[in-house]
């Protein structure tokens, strides 16, 4: 019993040094980029569906293909949000600032909110590989009063280093380049 009251402390202490000495670094995308023009206010609501992503990045650790059927996981890097939810948000907070106005909800919404414009995405492909970030998504929208809808695919590559801060920076640039892509769209689609 002695030697378990002088051994419990100090298994206990080096048991903590370890879980703070290997400690992870937390990145999220769900920040929304600013807009580079905004449209004037409308009176259209928009509905976001819930943005779904590869099974990769439903993962805690980070990412990055080793090629084009081999991804390593970031031991010591990872979201600090689900991304499809992370994603989703950013998306809603863009359309928000593009649209200069405070109509844009999630999926599943409400009888007092229902959409005029149905925005779809899915991300196909949203990983970093060499000095490369790839973005591949295919979105939809929909115009729920004339029934015109619209559906694209989307690709972009952005120029990134191999460290983990560069690859989430890359990241974050490629989805301002599809956030606006959509945008275009929506703006699109709501003049008819």
């Amino acid at each position: 019993m002695y030697y378990f009251k002088i051994f419990l402390p100090l298994i206990a202490l080096l048991g903590l040094n370890g879980c703070i000495s290997g400690s992870s670094s937390y990145y999220v995308l769900s920040v929304a980029s600013v807009p580079t023009t905004v449209y004037p206010p409308s009176q259209m609501v928009i509905g976001v569906e819930k943005v779904t992503v590869p099974g990769y990045l439903y993962k805690r650790d980070i990412a990055i293909a080793q090629s084009n059927s081999q991804i390593t996981l970031l031991s010591n890097a990872q979201w600090g949000e689900d991304l499809d939810k992370g994603l989703t948000s950013r998306l809603i907070g863009f359309l928000q600032k593009k649209f200069n106005q405070p109509n844009v909800y999630a999926y599943p919404w409400g009888i007092n909110h229902q959409p005029t414009i149905k925005v779809s995405v899915q991300v196909t492909r949203f990983i970093a590989q060499g000095d490369k970030v790839y973005l591949d998504a295919t979105w939809s929208i929909e115009n729920m009063k004339t029934k015109r809808r619209k559906a694209r695919l989307f690709s972009t590559s952005v120029p990134t280093k191999r460290d983990t801060q560069s690859i989430v920076s890359a990241m974050d640039r490629a989805f301002a380049e599809f956030e606006e892509t959509v945008a275009m769209g929506i703006k699109g689609i709501s003049s008819h």
